[in-house]
């Protein structure tokens, strides 16, 4: 989400003209990093809460229903406070830290934003990797809510306002690809690490969140700020400078010149916050928080978020249910790549219906799943969903 406040990446929304570079193309691969984090924290926990070892180390009385008292219900062996503490503190942090976010992204540039959240990641996967008890998975999961906090602050309005108008949207949908990639990869490392003797795998689960959380953080400190970042701070030489070099051109003075007007409208703008309660904007603020409401309702984050558990909970194996879980994962993936291609060239408007009447469909899946009780029907719409 971006900053409140924050430049519109496309100014007055002309084609300005500009190349990928490969400057660009650099900067934006380590900055979505942010994204590869967040979808690693979303897909790492499932796997690892449906581990043995780390259930019998931290949450004894799970493990026990799972195991020794076969009359429970399968979904309700997983019902645990403690448990579910630990899996959601990561998101209450998230939503906390996301409102001082904004402000530090405004004024202080995505860059700081960034190298906090890449710090924030690093501290909180250290802590998960060293847990000892409960308190500390907590803390280290809250620290690296706080971490989401920040970089999915920063990291979508860096991605956009370095982008050249014409493929804004391809690197747009990055970050969204940053982050499927990030839920493949943990879970393909769940169902590697949980294979190891001794029942230590689950510390190197979520210690692996170090390594994007390195990159992002080392990276912050040499990434360029962006051109919007640096009018807003009144740096108008140094935004042209940038804006050459990123764009690839010498003239750059009609771009320049909207995203200066803009800052300057941007700064006229009395109570922002009320403003949006006004009736002409209230299309576009009942879009803004319907979609994503109802997107959550659909149940694909509680998918994505405990899918080893889920599979698990319907009768898979422990092998099976970490392999379900990739499975999603590399659909998941594969699905996002399409929209990249397609965003420019289909439009948003197309790939938004699509993916309406394909989440339909899959939900009429699951209930004749629970109708027929069909295990096959619901893997499958677990993976298309």
């Amino acid at each position: 989400m971006p900053a409140v406040g924050g430049i519109p990446a496309g100014g007055s929304g002309k084609a300005y003209p500009g190349n990928l570079t490969l400057y660009v193309t650099v900067t934006c691969i380590v900055a979505a990093m942010g994204g590869l984090i967040f979808g690693y924290d979303i897909g790492i926990s499932g796997g690892v809460t449906s581990m043995d070892s780390f259930l019998l180390k931290f949450f004894p009385s799970v493990y026990r229903k799972k195991h020794e008292n076969e009359s429970t219900n399968q979904y309700c062996q997983y019902d645990s406070q403690k448990l579910t503490m630990f899996t959601s503190s990561l998101y209450l942090a998230a939503l906390l830290s996301s409102i001082v976010a904004s402000t530090v992204t405004r004024r202080f540039g995505r860059k700081l934003s960034m190298l906090f959240g890449g710090v924030l990641f690093c501290s909180g996967a250290v802590i998960n990797a060293a847990a000892k008890d409960v308190a500390m998975l907590i803390v280290g999961r809250m620290l690296l809510g706080f971490g989401i906090g920040f970089t999915n602050q920063s990291v979508p309005l860096y991605l956009s306002e370095m982008a050249p108008y014409k493929y804004r949207g391809a690197l747009n949908i990055g970050f969204q690809l940053s982050i499927t990639i990030g839920i493949l990869v943990a879970n393909v490392l769940n169902y590697f690490f949980a294979k190891i003797e001794g029942g230590w795998g689950w510390r190197l689960s979520l210690g692996g969140a170090m390594v994007p959380a390195l990159i992002i953080a080392i990276g912050s400190l040499v990434l360029p700020d962006t051109p919007n970042s640096l009018i807003e701070r009144g740096q108008n030489d140094e935004a042209r400078a940038k804006l050459q070099r990123i764009r690839g051109l010498d003239d750059v003075q009609e771009e320049l010149d909207d995203l200066v007007k803009a800052s300057d409208a941007s700064r006229q703008v009395e109570h922002p916050w009320r403003n949006l309660l006004q009736r002409k904007y209230r299309p576009q603020l009942c879009m803004a928080i319907l979609i994503p409401f109802f997107q959550q309702l659909t149940g694909i984050n509680v998918i994505m978020f405990y899918a080893p558990v889920l599979f698990d909970t319907i009768g898979f194996k422990s092998d099976a249910a970490l392999m379900s879980a990739v499975i999603t994962g590399l659909v998941n993936v594969g699905a996002t790549v399409v929209s990249i291609y397609g965003v420019d060239k289909w439009g948003r408007r197309f790939l938004f219906l699509e993916g309406g009447v394909q989440m339909l469909i899959c939900q009429v899946i699951y209930l004749s799943k629970q109708i027929f009780n069909s295990l096959v029907k619901t893997n499958c719409s677990f993976f298309f969903f």
